[in-house]
C-alpha cells in the first residue's frame, strides 16, 4: 500500500529541504517542518526519509543499504590512472521526485569517456532494473574493473556473479565515500540541473520518456570541458 496524500506532500518538502540542505538529518528536518507549520515527530519525519533513502552523509541520496549477508569488495581504484575506454565502468543509482511518489535511476558509465553506457528507471530498489541496465551496457563490451557502492542491488550474487563469470574485477567504494564513484556522482548532478529541476516529471512514463531524450544528448551532442570539449561517444568510439 502507498503512503497517503499527507504523507507524500510531507515527503515533498523533505525532498526539497534536503536539495537545499543535503547535510540536515531527520532531527533537523523536522525542527524545519516545524517551523513551517507542519506538526510532526520525528519518528514520522525518520521514517519517511528513510523510505525516501535520504541521510545526512553527504550531497546524494543514500541509496546504498548493504545487506547483512551479501560479500563486500574492496576498493581498487585508489591511485590507479584511467587511460582508455573500456578500463573502467561504474554504476549507481539515483532517485528521481515524481508529481505523487518517487522512481529510481540506475546508470552504467565508462570512465574514460564518462559515456552513459546504459540506464534503466523503476519504481523500487530492486536488483533487477539494474541487471536489466547491465546487460544493456555489455553490448558495448566488457571492463576490465567494474566499480559500484555497497548498496544491496550491487552486491547479489545475481549482479555479481555476471563480473566473475566474465572475469571482471570488481570493486565497491569505502563505505560512506561517495567521491570513490566520482564520475557517476558528476553525472547525477548534471542530469538533475539539465534536465530533471527544469521539468515537473508527472508519472514514470513521462519521466522515461524525457530521460530517453536527454541521455543521447549528453552522450553525442553535450561537450566535457574534461575531454577537451568532445563529447563522450566521440571519445568512447575513437579506437
Amino acid at each position: 500500500m502507498g503512503e497517503s496524500a499527507e504523507n507524500l506532500a510531507l515527503m515533498r518538502l523533505i525532498d526539497a529541504e534536503y536539495t537545499r540542505h543535503p547535510f540536515f538529518g531527520y532531527r533537523k528536518i523536522t525542527h524545519w517542518l516545524n517551523k513551517e507549520g507542519y506538526l510532526v515527530n520525528k519518528e514520522r519525519v525518520q521514517r519517511l526519509m528513510q523510505t525516501m533513502g535520504l541521510a545526512a552523509i553527504g550531497p546524494k541520496p543514500n541509496l546504498s543499504t548493504p545487506h547483512p549477508t551479501h560479500p563486500v569488495y574492496p576498493y581498487l581504484l585508489r591511485g590507479v590512472k584511467v587511460e582508455r575506454v573500456n578500463q573502467v565502468w561504474s554504476a549507481d543509482i539515483t532517485y528521481i521526485r515524481l508529481a505523487h511518489g518517487w522512481m529510481y535511476l540506475v546508470a552504467v558509465i565508462d570512465w574514460f569517456s564518462r559515456y552513459v553506457l546504459a540506464w534503466e528507471v523503476s519504481i523500487t530498489l530492486d536488483t533487477d532494473f539494474c541487471l536489466v541496465a547491465l546487460e544493456q551496457a555489455f553490448q558495448f563490451g566488457s571492463p576490465a574493473i567494474f566499480n559500484t557502492d555497497q548498496g544491496a542491488q550491487f552486491t547479489s550474487t545475481a549482479f555479481t556473479g555476471r563480473f566473475t563469470a566474465a572475469h571482471i574485477a570488481i570493486s565497491m567504494d569505502g563505505r560512506g565515500r561517495a567521491l570513490d564513484n566520482i564520475f557517476v556522482e558528476r553525472l547525477w548532478r548534471t542530469v538533475e540541473y539539465e534536465e530533471v529541476y527544469l521539468h515537473d516529471y508527472s508519472n514514470v512514463p513521462f519521466g522515461r520518456a524525457r530521460l530517453g531524450h536527454y541521455f543521447p544528448f549528453y552522450n553525442t551532442e553535450r561537450p566535457h570541458q574534461a575531454l577537451a570539449y568532445r563529447t563522450p561517444a566521440e571519445v568512447y568510439f575513437e579506437r
